[in-house]
């Protein structure tokens, strides 16, 4: 006896086994956004009144340009993981589906890599 309906037995569909690692992946960046944003906001808060030079020496910590990273590196791909449901949600063409979904992953790196070049050559001076 199977619990799986005439119309799954039919078209031979099962669990795409994708869903799960999707599903952990937001997870695990919500999970790493809540310290790092934490961090980020009390650091600001703290700076202030800092002016360009100081905030770019603060920058310059090897500590600090990593979590910063970090930070860019969860929050953008977190949000490109949210944006793909989104689309695989509401939209329902196949083929306007997978360029949403294409256009969304290439942005999201796009400028995550954009603004991580950008806090390494703050950090390294060049």
């Amino acid at each position: 006896m199977s619990i799986r309906t005439p119309l799954g037995r039919v078209r031979g569909l099962g669990s795409a086994k994708e869903g799960v690692q999707h599903w952990w992946m937001q997870r695990l960046t919500a999970l790493a956004l809540v310290p790092l944003s934490l961090w980020f906001i009390f650091t600001m808060v703290a700076h202030a009144g800092y002016d360009h030079g100081q905030i770019v020496g603060w920058l310059g910590h090897p500590s600090n340009a990593v979590l910063l990273i970090l930070l860019l590196a969860a929050t953008f791909h977190h949000a490109q993981l949210g944006l793909q449901v989104v689309i695989e949600d509401y939209v329902h063409g196949e083929g306007a589906k997978l360029a949403g979904i294409i256009i969304v992953k290439f942005l999201a790196v796009l400028l995550a890599t954009g603004a991580i070049v950008g806090i390494l050559r703050l950090a390294l001076g060049s």
